[in-house]
């Protein structure tokens, strides 16, 4: 999936020190993939990681301190084999740690080399107004804001979010774009035994997809298919339709659904009439 990605075009890749299971195995993973197959490439690549959940026990493996933050991204970049990260990630806000401590690592992190730029993820209007002023005083903007958006969790448009990162020059990508396989043709006949609705420790739970929100990705699916495109892809190019959205994550398991993804950009534009067709769908 990687090598396919890299030959169609995309250069980032996204990780954080808890994604596996277990945790710091992606990071594992793509460490080693990245040593026998892209060492050559390392300059041309956007490679991001996160810290901000459980990670270890004892009160400085979580959250936000500065501790915490430092000591997981040297831990990131040893099981990556890197000596920096492209964008480091204070991966959610920490209620007990003041914003400026939190924020004092990232800069921390660029200004010895060990992070290219900062980011933050999961902070709502006005942490993110905080964060990002914080960052600014301390002399290293904020690149990017990565908050979860899609069809189905249209949170960062309802409370302002999106206006907020427009207003201070902050990039925006999204996690989660096809609602963790929702807006796909997964769903379409109800829940399959293999999916992720399947599973009890998943984040997409079976009581997310009632009659009412399999009868919306219905419908969405019709949409899409008189679009020339599958559902996931308008449901892609549906987040990618924001001026402040600068990319979109996508999760695969397969290189056909990387390929399929990627051709989302061959259609990104909507007319009116489809906008509206939406609207009235997710109403």
């Amino acid at each position: 999936m990687l090598r396919r990605a890299f030959d169609l075009g995309i250069t980032h890749f996204d990780l954080a020190n808890n994604y596996g299971p277990p945790p710091g195995s992606a990071e594992e993973n793509f460490g080693r993939i990245l040593k026998e197959d892209f060492a050559s490439h390392r300059d041309e690549l956007i490679i991001s990681t996160k810290a901000g959940y459980t990670m270890w026990d004892g009160p400085y493996g979580d959250w936000g301190s500065r501790k915490y933050l430092l000591a997981s991204l040297d831990q990131s970049l040893k099981r990556m084999g890197l000596e920096y990260v492209d964008i480091f990630y204070s991966h959610r806000p920490d209620p007990q740690t003041p914003v400026e401590e939190t924020m004092s690592a990232l800069d921390h992190a660029v200004r010895s080399g060990k992070g290219l730029y900062a980011g933050i993820s999961n902070y709502n209007p006005e942490q993110t107004t905080r964060a990002v002023a914080t960052l600014r005083e301390l002399g290293t903007p904020c690149l990017i804001h990565q908050p979860k958006y899609s069809m189905f969790e249209r949170t960062p448009e309802r409370t302002g979010l999106l206006t907020v990162l427009g207003k201070e020059g902050v990039g925006c990508i999204a996690f989660c774009p096809l609602a963790q396989g929702l807006l796909t043709n997964r769903y379409l006949e109800g829940i399959p035994v293999d999916s992720r609705a399947s599973k009890p420790h998943g984040f997409l739970k079976q009581k997310d997809i009632d009659a009412r929100r399999l009868a919306q990705v219905r419908a969405l699916n019709e949409l899409a298919r008189k679009r020339g495109q599958s559902l996931a892809q308008m449901a892609l190019a549906w987040d990618l339709r924001q001026p402040q959205m600068t990319s979109a994550l996508i999760g695969a398991s397969r290189v056909e659904q990387v390929e399929q993804n990627v051709a989302a950009l061959e259609r990104l534009e909507f007319s009116p009439e489809e906008l509206g067709e939406i609207e009235k769908i997710l109403a």
